[in-house]
């Protein structure tokens, strides 16, 4: 579908040749971002953007000063996508806790493009980062908005009055889409877009890219027309102290800095082209941070908090990188080598595996298990990666890594866990591939509970990476978690390679294990997520968060394991959230982690709280499905006060609708629980499915296939058709005329039967 798209926005763009801007504001050839490497790609925004949808080209034309425009037959099918351009744009960022960013843009966008008498379809499109989340989308035009919510699929929510679109929602794992319908030609749209997004860690420096690069072909027609651009960001630091050597994209100045430690920094200039390159934000750790620190942050519940309970976040930084210690590690690859992971995706994932083992430390040791229906092992134990046994493992890989086969899971686990259960003096990490979905998951999680031990003694980790939309993330995710490791879903089969070494740079830079907190003295009804604490690695910042009743003790210790298995405490500092929005922060953790208990669980009072929670946070959600309402102002009828705030009421519980709105519901944006059918199959993650004909190919079979019928192909319908190109105006009027005439006695219909069905009489 990324594909079609990309395609529809070149198509948009030659087409938009047609408008006419005079004889100084001639619009050059559209030409690929250079940034893009794929041609089937090379189109796909790379930031935030609108596009105008055209069915007719017919209706391509000056809003302010229509042109000549020669006749246009036939229509564009698929539509094409004509970007719009842009008059203002202003980026808002408010980062929190070293971990997690708010992303807000406004802009504005022209519908350029579309005569003024006419009108279309707008797409809103917003390329969400990698283990990202959309949270809303405002829409304001003449006298009409449309603002995105979410409703709960389960509940009673009025579902029955919404309209189901057939478009929108994401087109490939990161596109996000929105159809905004019959739009005005020359009209302006004030759009409001927000995401959520991570922080990256990288080299003791925290990140954050926002996609911000626009193209040529976005910036108003003239050739001296000025442009405001505007760039806010806001950091709350983990610690309150001020940001360590600040780095940025564009040019910003320091504008506050706060005691707690929030620091804003602004960019604001006017501009002949708009940004050029994404937006990016970098800072250093605070040069005292050489040792683990940590904090909790507590928030109570607002009013309207279905959970009446409060809240806390506890965070852990692992300190630079001169203080890191790591731990020794026994570490099994368990690879899924069945059919679906045929192509490209084999390759990625033995050029990362071979890059993985090239990395690991002389003392650390390996093994290698491939799995489809069956188990191929480089080793039966586990080998020092020594240079020589690494170029063995990789010539290894390179021989044995053929796709092929169904998918078998609990075999190769339990090969793995078996061979490091001998393991002593590392931590064991079970590091596991897979692109599939297989029926017995919950009965592997309870083999994998079992293995899982308390005290001092280290269990297998387990590192789950899932490919593709066919796996089951919550059941990987609840893998992870049973056994103190972590998940990485890779959605994008581009991006493969680059993000199982990211999983793997965590797992492989553990400088903390085992971590216990003991909060339960004196409170009631605690809960914590997740319940088993993972590792702290030295690619950054741990955040635990839960819910509980009673007073917080006004100690807090956190306990665990350095690399040279001594004793570790630490105690933490105890402040209230003021300005941090933890619930916010950790909702979409929190989501991701109750559904994988719902999954295992079945547990439909987990659903529902998964709801209420995605409702409240505005976090995408299995049990919740995203709508826009359409609010036409024109038909609103005037209301007193009171009358308003009782259909506002009746609105949000029943999704009832005011006069002058609509409500239309996306196609589902979860990721799903696995597909058991397409790995059985096979089919390869990211592939399409398989196209029908377009238009022009069917007429071509059609004239082809006449031709083969019609007077033993001694005339060809592809002839006639080029003849009747040549024929003046009166005779192509007489031949109209008998051809009617035919057509009332069903002759055309006959003939239709006897030459363009195939089927000879």
């Amino acid at each position: 579908m990324a594909e079609e798209f990309s395609k529809s926005v070149e198509e948009g763009l030659h087409l938009s040749k047609r408008i006419y801007f005079g004889k100084d504001r001639a619009v050059s050839p559209p030409k690929p971002p250079l940034t893009m490497s794929k041609s089937h790609t090379a189109y796909l925004p790379t930031a935030p953007m609108l596009y105008a949808v055209i069915h007719d080209p017919a209706i391509v034309d000056n809003p302010d000063v229509p042109s000549y425009q020669p006749y246009v037959h036939g229509k564009c099918d698929p539509p094409a996508h004509i970007p719009l351009h842009m008059t203002a744009v202003h980026l808002q960022a408010h980062c929190h806790l070293d971990a997690a960013a708010f992303v807000t843009l406004f802009a504005t966008w022209r519908l350029h493009c579309i005569s003024g008498s006419r009108s279309c379809d707008c797409i809103v499109a917003v390329p969400v980062p990698h283990q990202g989340s959309i949270l809303g989308v405002e829409v304001s035009v003449h006298r009409k908005s449309y603002t995105t919510l979410l409703v709960d699929t389960k509940g009673n929510n009025g579902k029955e009055n919404m309209i189901q679109c057939q478009d929108g929602g994401f087109i490939g794992p990161n596109l996000f889409t929105l159809n905004i319908p019959q739009i005005d030609g020359g009209s302006k749209l004030s759009v409001k877009i927000s995401w959520y997004q991570k922080m990256l860690y990288s080299k003791d420096e925290f990140c954050l890219n926002v996609p911000f690069t626009f193209p040529e072909f976005v910036n108003p027609v003239g050739t001296k027309m000025s442009k405001k651009e505007k760039i806010e960001i806001t950091v709350n630091a983990i610690d309150g102290s001020e940001l360590v050597s600040p780095k940025m994209s564009h040019s910003m100045k320091k504008v506050r800095h706060n005691d707690d430690g929030s620091t804003g920094f602004l960019y604001e200039s006017d501009v002949l082209s708009w940004s050029k390159t994404d937006f990016s934000f970098s800072y250093a750790m605070p040069d005292n941070s050489s040792h683990i620190s940590g904090g909790v942050l507590l928030e109570s519940a607002s009013v309207d908090d279905f959970d009446q309970r409060d809240m806390f976040c506890t965070y852990l930084s692992p300190g630079n990188l001169q203080s890191k210690k790591i731990f020794r590690k026994d570490i099994i690859f368990v690879i899924d080598v069945s059919g679906s992971m045929r192509g490209k995706l084999i390759d990625d994932t033995r050029n990362a595996l071979s890059v993985a083992l090239a990395k690991l430390n002389p003392d650390d040791s390996f093994s290698i298990i491939a799995f489809n229906g069956d188990i191929y092992q480089f080793s039966a134990s586990m080998e020092l990666a020594s240079k020589d046994a690494v170029e063995r493992a990789i010539e290894w890989i390179n021989m044995n890594f053929v796709a092929g086969g169904d998918t078998n899971i609990l075999h190769p686990l339990n090969t793995a866990i078996e061979m490091l259960s001998h393991a002593q003096s590392s931590v064991p990490i079970i590091f596991l591939v897979t692109d599939g979905t297989v029926e017995d998951e919950r009965q592997i999680c309870d083999v994998i509970k079992n293995h899982v031990t308390n005290g001092e003694s280290m269990s297998p980790r387990i590192y789950t990476f899932g490919i593709g939309p066919f796996c089951n993330n919550y059941f990987l995710r609840m893998l992870a978690t049973i056994s103190r490791g972590q998940h990485v879903a890779a959605l994008d089969v581009d991006l493969v390679e680059s993000q199982m070494l990211q999983l793997f740079d965590k797992a492989s830079s553990l400088v903390l294990a085992n971590i216990t907190v003991d909060i339960f003295n004196g409170l009631n009804e605690v809960e914590v997520c997740p319940f088993h604490i993972p590792d702290l690695s030295s690619d950054g910042p741990l955040i635990l968060s839960g819910r509980y009743n009673g007073s917080f003790p006004k100690d807090l210790e956190i306990k665990g394991f350095l690399a040279d298995f001594s004793n570790f405490v630490i105690d933490m500092k105890i402040q209230e959230a003021k300005d941090i929005p933890i619930q916010r922060i950790c909702a979409r953790d929190q989501i991701e982690y109750l559904t994988a208990q719902a999954w295992l669980s079945k547990d439909e009072r987990l659903e529902q709280q998964v709801a209420k929670l995605s409702l409240q946070t505005g976090f995408i959600s299995e049990y919740t499905s995203m709508a826009y309402l359409e609010n036409d102002h024109r038909k609103n009828v005037k209301e007193s006060d009171g009358k308003k705030e009782v259909s506002k009421k009746s609105h949000q519980k029943t999704g009832a609708k005011e006069q002058g709105q609509q409500m239309f519901l996306l196609p589902h944006l979860g990721i799903g629980f696995g597909n058991l059918i397409a790995t059985a199959e096979n089919i390869q993650p990211g592939s399409q499915e398989a196209k029908g004909p377009d238009g022009a190919d069917i007429f071509i079979k059609a004239a082809t296939n006449c031709c083969g019928s019609l007077c033993n192909h001694c005339c060809c319908c592809m002839c006639c058709i080029h003849t009747c190109t040549r024929i003046n105006n009166h005779c192509a009027v007489t031949i109209t005329q008998i051809c009617v005439g035919l057509g009332c006695f069903s002759c055309l219909e006959c003939c239709a039967d006897i030459c363009c069905s195939g089927n000879e009489s």
